[in-house]
């Protein structure tokens, strides 16, 4: 960006905005060294329209006036999408399994309220480690590091994410409920009300049909401020062999045009940030085509595919985005 439009080390958030209030979702901005900004959108994957596309309200979000003039005069250089493990205590999994662990972000170890993970997963792999070298010490193989959780249990790590274990299920309530409900958890009661909510439903368990819901009109790119994400792509530096086995099948071939097309006016064509999923042949025979190429691992099918037919796999050769400074 340019200089003068640079602040190092300035951080903004905002909540809402281009989403209605019902849905969940807000930004980050944070000023980089050598006059660079990270930015990015964050939309729930609870939420209900399927006519939403994440990608395009993010480019929405770019022309608000408080935020597109940081942008004036600047170049891209990098893209990506992931999904976020933002479900907090309530969500985390078994932690062990004979053999191995989860930890940082791959278990779920990341504090919404604050927008922050990575000193959860230094700690939670300083607690694996440590109950690591515990059992080899001891002899020990290919069992469960039963210490880990644990000594996660007894960690201020725990007690960090307890006190936030209320913010995703208040802030799924909408935006004008959820700040209200979080101030109350977060500052009146400083995260320890008596109380503890759990999350009501599966994220590809809340769309509409589509008979439900109103259409959303997002504009066509300018290629200035506002991109299509095949452009985007390329600035992933996503990679795969073109002869490897695809990582991206179907339980059932014949579910996304039967269910998702049907009822729900095709939302993998929306929600994935890639552009994997796309139907071809519309108005004479609708099939669903996956650009597997394309895929960034971000792992939202996985998570809002209504049907939960789509199997997602690792690729092999190691293939997928090449993140630049991200």
């Amino acid at each position: 960006m340019k200089p003068e439009k640079h602040s190092a080390g300035l951080v903004m958030h905002t909540a809402g905005w281009p989403l209605d209030s019902d849905t969940y979702g807000g930004s980050f901005l944070y000023h980089q060294e050598n006059n660079q900004i990270a930015v990015g959108f964050v939309v729930g994957l609870g939420y209900t329209n399927p006519y939403l596309s994440p990608y395009e309200e993010f480019q929405r979000f770019k022309t608000h006036p408080a935020i597109r003039d940081f942008f004036a005069g600047g170049k891209r250089v990098a893209y990506g999408a992931r999904a976020i493990t933002a479900g907090g205590l309530q969500s985390l999994p078994k932690l062990v399994f004979p053999g191995g662990a989860l930890i940082g972000d791959d278990a779920g170890f990341l504090n919404a309220s604050r927008i922050k993970g990575s000193h959860a997963a230094i700690k939670s792999g300083m607690l694996a480690a440590e109950a690591a070298c515990a059992a080899l010490k001891a002899g020990r193989a290919a069992d469960e590091l039963s210490a880990y959780p644990e000594a996660f249990r007894q960690s201020w790590l725990y007690e960090e994410l307890h006190k936030a274990r209320n913010f995703k299920p208040w802030m799924s309530k909408g935006l004008y409920t959820g700040t209200l409900m979080v101030g109350i958890d977060q500052v009146l009661f400083r995260g320890k009300a008596p109380w503890t909510l759990h999350h009501d439903h599966a994220d590809n368990e809340t769309l509409k049909p589509k008979s439900e819901a109103a259409r959303i009109a997002y504009a066509k790119p300018d290629g200035v401020l506002t991109f299509d994400r095949l452009t985007d792509l390329s600035f992933s530096n996503t990679n795969h062999s073109e002869d490897q086995p695809p990582h991206l099948t179907l339980k059932d071939p014949a579910i996304p045009v039967k269910v998702n097309l049907e009822k729900y006016a095709g939302p993998e064509q929306r929600y994935c940030p890639a552009g994997v999923y796309e139907f071809v042949d519309v108005e004479t025979n609708p099939r669903l085509q996956i650009n597997a190429q394309n895929c960034v691992h971000c792992k939202t099918c996985d998570i809002k595919d209504p049907t939960q037919n789509i199997v997602w796999v690792a690729p092999e050769g190691g293939g997928g985005p090449n993140y630049p400074n991200m």
